[in-house]
């Protein structure tokens, strides 16, 4: 194989907004965490997280990282319940998805300003996404606090680590073995900016080495 030629960065001496644009740009597709919680009256969040990803087989562990400079309902309330669902975003929810994104106040109802069905958990006070493809109903084990922080670098984040208790998932894309279908998923992944990827289209297969 030819080598390949590179530009070199010094991470110490780039801005955050350079040192995010490389890396998010360049550790995709991500997994999207669409996670949802209560806060102490009970009142639900919903939003996704592309810091996120599932990190342990048994049980399913999962980590999603909000970031500190942009402190959203989310964080709050994981740190006062320490209990999330996280939600599977296909093709059949990137709309809605994308809507819960946006910045509403504390006291908006995001499955209800994006036309979404909330469906209580058996296990947790959080809610999962009633559209969804799959949920996990899931309980924070651990806060880590990660990355530098200063006044200039509010890019810091915390590092939420959570085990699933329950999962749900559509019959239509498991079977009695326990595997997914890959293609009926229909997943989405996370990009830079407003860029995603349709896993569907785009699967291939390598044999694994014995």
């Amino acid at each position: 194989m030819e080598q390949v030629a590179k530009r070199q960065y010094v991470v110490d001496e780039m801005e955050q907004g350079q040192a995010y644009k490389l890396g998010t740009g360049l550790t995709v597709p991500r997994p999207i965490g669409w996670i949802g919680t209560v806060d102490v009256d009970g009142n639900r969040n919903l939003a996704p997280y592309s810091f996120f990803n599932m990190v342990a087989v048994y049980p399913p562990t999962f980590v999603v990282a909000p970031v500190l400079g942009a402190r959203k309902d989310t964080l709050t309330n994981l740190e006062a319940t320490g209990e999330f669902t996280v939600n599977i975003v296909t093709e059949e929810t990137v709309e809605q998805m994308n809507a819960t994104a946006a910045t509403f106040d504390a006291d908006v109802d995001e499955f209800e300003a994006t036309g979404l069905t909330p469906v209580p958990s058996e296990t947790i006070g959080a809610p999962m996404v009633a559209e969804a493809t799959a949920n996990f109903e899931c309980v924070v084990t651990q806060l880590v606090p990660v990355g530098k922080a200063s006044k200039d670098l509010p890019g810091t984040g915390m590092l939420v680590i959570g085990e699933a208790t329950r999962i749900h998932v559509a019959e239509r894309v498991v079977d009695d073995n326990f595997n997914v279908d890959q293609v009926g998923l229909k997943a989405v992944g996370r990009h830079v900016g407003g860029m995603y990827s349709r896993t569907a289209e785009s699967l291939f297969t390598i044999d694994r080495p014995s």
